[in-house]
């Protein structure tokens, strides 16, 4: 215990001492902070313990920042020193800012008026002109770029297009031409086709295995064009766009695919335009188009009910039912399933009334084609017991109705809209609304309609039926219309409203390409669909489609009435851009030595210039015929100058009786003139062979020979010349010249004054030769022989033995033998040097070389022949 006890007393001793070391602490610094005298760097701070605990505490994190640089601590020190908090001062400077003062800007000294608006209209003249600097700057930077981006996309296009057309034709060393086959994709002669006369493709036009899509394409539509020409050439009927449609089906290129618009779906509408099949009478050529694309809207119609239809068997209850009416109310019960009972279903009239379906089963009649449906639904129904006449009237006018009639439409549809929809049965209404607007065909109700309700139509095809069903065309005496404030809904409104919006709105930004030219193919802008089509080079092949479809409308002759409302050009003008378009495709192949298509393209293109099938029998206007005269020559005599154009245009003998001409030139005369025009050509492009041969064939003999003796002539100055070949021309221009003397001997065409001019033609020939015959035999060394011929020629007069008398020898001498007399001068010449005169017979030869160069001294001749006559003398 005594211990323990010990232990605690000693323990509290200690503390005891440790507190009175901490008080004397203190006492001593309150002593020395009494004593010190204050200094100016260090103001007085009052701190107790706990204070400066902390204090040291913080002063010792801060110290240990290893990472903070010298000057910012000395600077923190600074800052201290004066009193000021570091922390907030970096605060209060990043939200600090700078602002311009009056006296800043304008000096105080500047307090007059004047001098104040002089300033600030400097201001404002500097602040403009460094704007205008920086817009300009901008705006050229924007143009270059964007001109740099339109050359940049027109050469991509270009090259594409070329590297594309070039691909899609065979070339001359396929594995066609090496089993023995001159025609590309698999083609037969168009007269072993049994369906050349009904528009159908030839059963032996088919796709080609492993070749690309564009391969095909041109493969199969080449072989519509062959019986095209075939039918047309022979006064056959012939149905271009069913061909085409049935040639491009048999691809199976859209069989799976996610697009909205196929190019098949796009044949069916060319189909439709041209109407092919159909007549449309009292209409004109206009409208025939519109209610053509009607007729395709239509069809399009009929199978999505039918499609419909099958995909709700049940609910539909079609039964056995196979009327055009039974359908229709088939797609009513599925359409509006949740309305109720319909009005064609109900059996008991005492419960609920059943919904009133008339207005819908007219319009959706008419929306599919049914007219005498439509008509019957309005005739057997009350309420649309007024509408019934309205409606066979537009039917059977194909939508010109009398002004009383669209009067009557318009005040119904007045009527309507200032009622507005009925409460709970807000839908019917609408059909019947639709359906007296397009009655009355009025550009101000249908614009109201639109605008009230916009959301009037799901589709872009049930918006184009309608605007399609309601236009009009403009009568040559609109007044009573216009005083009527019933202005027609024209063609013309609704191009201008579709162009509007940018290809790339209906496109859905180029994910379906074909939906823009559909809308211009459904608003009979024709010529710009194709002109679009045209441009998408591609995989696809849509410009091989865009030229086979300009056939098919050419053919028609309706592209003039196509151009659409933005492009305003004439007739001739819509038919030269097609046949641009085709020529420039016939002219790949015949760039690739496929001539035999070449001429088949060639030949609608001449057909598209002349408005069609018209110009193939004659029955086009005379502006039509002149210009697909002069396009058919042009493009035959390119034809005709290429290697095999003779042989494919001609035959093997005649003037085209047994070749291709005569289907493109069936009379005799035409063709006769074609051929001398063209052997003309030949003649001025240097292709003398092909004018000789044409000549030949046309039996102008006399002009034949005159091409062979101006070769001839050309040939034996190049012989006198040195040139190697000279010689072997020479003798095969005499071996045809002989060939056409015989010809002309067993001609029954030749008549007397062809004969004198063959007579001619043959002295030429002889006189030719006979120089010919000089030059071989003074090469060979036979001096003596050679100037003896020379002295022989009658043409020359080098006889010694005759009297010196002037002669002109050149007034009846042919130009050919004239432009050979120079160089035969000089041969006699060099002979008279290597001989011996013995007799003074060579010095009287030479005096009359002499006196012949002298007497033509205005002709030209060579130096050298003046020289060496000056060295004779």
């Amino acid at each position: 215990m005594a211990g323990v006890g010990g232990s605690t007393s000693g323990g509290g001793g200690g503390g005891d001492a440790e507190m009175g070391g901490w008080t004397g602490l203190l006492h001593s610094s309150t002593k020395l902070l009494e004593q010190a005298a204050p200094t100016p760097h260090f103001p007085p701070l009052q701190r107790n313990l706990d204070q400066l605990e902390a204090l040291s505490t913080k002063l010792k994190a801060k110290t240990i920042r290893a990472e903070a640089p010298t000057q910012s601590l000395s600077a923190t020190r600074l800052l201290a020193r004066e009193g000021i908090n570091a922390e907030q001062l970096a605060r209060d400077l990043k939200s600090f800012e700078l602002k311009t003062t009056f006296e800043d800007v304008f000096p105080s000294e500047a307090t007059s008026v004047e001098e104040y608006l002089q300033q600030l209209h400097e201001m404002a003249i500097v602040s403009s002109i460094q704007e205008a600097q920086k817009d300009n700057l901008r705006s050229f930077n924007n143009y270059m770029m964007q001109v740099l981006e339109d050359d940049w996309q027109n050469e991509k296009r270009d090259f594409l297009q070329s590297l594309s057309r070039l691909s899609t034709l065979p070339k001359r060393n396929t594995n066609l031409i090496a089993s023995g086959m001159t025609r590309p994709a698999l083609m037969q002669p168009s007269t072993s086709s049994p369906y050349a006369s009904s528009g159908l493709p030839s059963s032996d036009v088919m796709p080609i295995p492993n070749k690309t899509i564009i391969e095909n394409k041109s493969s199969v539509y080449a072989g519509v064009v062959k019986d095209l020409n075939d039918a047309r050439g022979r006064g056959l009927p012939f149905s271009p766009a069913t061909a085409f449609r049935a040639a491009y089906e048999s691809l199976s290129i859209d069989a799976i695919g996610t697009k909205s618009v196929t190019m098949q779906k796009m044949w069916h509408l060319i189909q439709a335009l041209v109407g092919e099949g159909l007549t449309h009478q009292n209409v004109s050529r206009k409208m025939s188009l519109v209610i053509g694309a009607r007729r395709h809207l239509e069809w399009g119609h009929e199978k999505y009910i039918l499609e419909t239809i099958n995909s709700h068997p049940a609910l539909a209850a079609l039964g056995g039912s196979v009327g055009n009416l039974q359908k229709i109310r088939a797609f009513l019960r599925v359409r509006l399933r949740d309305q109720g009972v319909l009005d064609f279903d109900a059996t008991d009239l005492r419960r609920q009334p059943p919904v009133d379906t008339t207005w819908q089963q007219i319009y959706f009649c008419l929306r599919t084609g049914y007219h005498d449906e439509a008509r019957q639904v309005a005739q057997s129904s009350r309420a649309a017991y007024n509408f019934a006449p309205l409606l066979a009237e537009w039917i059977s006018t194909n939508g010109a109705v009398s002004q009383d009639t669209a009067l009557a439409a318009s005040e119904e549809c007045d009527k309507m809209l200032r009622m507005g929809d009925r409460p709970g049965r807000p839908g019917y209404d609408r059909k019947k609304l639709l359906l007296y607007a397009i009655i009355c065909g009025c550009r101000r109700q249908i614009d109201r309609l639109l605008k009230d309700l916009p959301t009037l139509f799901n589709t872009i095809e049930d918006f184009l039926w309608f605007k399609l069903s309601a236009l009009r065309e403009y009568t040559s005496a609109p007044s009573n219309v216009l005083n009527e404030g019933l202005v027609p809904y024209t063609l013309d409104d609704l191009q201008s409203y579709l162009n509007k919006f940018e290809p790339s709105y209906y496109t859905k930004s180029g994910k379906d390409p074909l939906i823009y030219p559909y809308i211009l193919f459904l608003s009979i802008q024709l010529l710009p669909a194709i002109l679009y089509l045209s441009k998408e080079v591609g995989e696809d092949g849509y410009h091989v489609d865009a030229v086979h479809i300009s056939i098919a409308l050419a053919d028609h002759g309706v592209l003039p009435d196509g151009v659409g409302s933005a492009q305003k050009m004439g007739v001739m003008d819509a038919c030269a851009e097609a046949a641009s378009i085709i020529r420039q495709y016939g002219s790949v192949y015949l760039r690739n030595g496929n001539i035999d298509l070449a001429l088949e393209y060639y030949a609608q293109a001449a057909s598209a210039m002349g408005g069609g099938e018209v110009s193939w029998i004659g029955k086009g206007n005379a502006d039509q015929q002149r210009q697909r005269s002069l396009m058919l020559k042009q493009l035959l005599t390119e034809i005709l100058l290429r290697d095999g154009g003779i042989q494919l245009l001609l035959g093997p003998s005649g003037m085209g009786e047994e070749g291709e001409l005569k289907k493109y030139m069936m009379d005799w005369r035409s063709r006769q003139q074609f051929l001398l025009e063209a052997a003309h050509r030949c003649q001025e492009a240097g292709l003398y062979d092909k004018s000789v041969e044409i000549h030949k064939r046309v039996g102008a003999f006399a002009m034949a020979l005159q091409t062979i003796n101006k070769c001839l002539s050309d040939a034996i100055c190049a012989m006198a010349r040195s040139m190697l070949d000279g010689e072997s021309r020479a003798t095969a221009l005499i071996h045809s010249g002989n060939e056409i003397l015989e010809a002309t001997r067993y001609s029954s065409e030749a008549s007397v004054q062809d004969k004198d001019l063959i007579s001619e033609q043959q002295t030429v020939l002889r006189q030719l030769e006979a120089i010919l015959h000089i030059y071989r035999i003074a090469r060979a060394g036979q001096t003596v022989d050679a100037l003896r011929e020379i002295i022989k020629l009658p043409f020359l007069h080098l006889d010694p033995q005759a009297p010196n008398v002037p002669v002109d020898i050149f007034r009846n001498l042919s130009p050919h033998v004239q432009a050979c007399v120079p160089d035969l001068l000089k041969v006699a010449l060099n002979c008279i040097d290597n001989i011996r005169d013995t007799d003074g017979t060579l010095r009287a030869v030479k005096s009359k070389i002499a006196n012949l160069v002298a007497s033509n001294m205005n002709r030209n001749w060579p130096q050298d022949l003046y020289q060496k006559v000056a060295q004779c003398i």
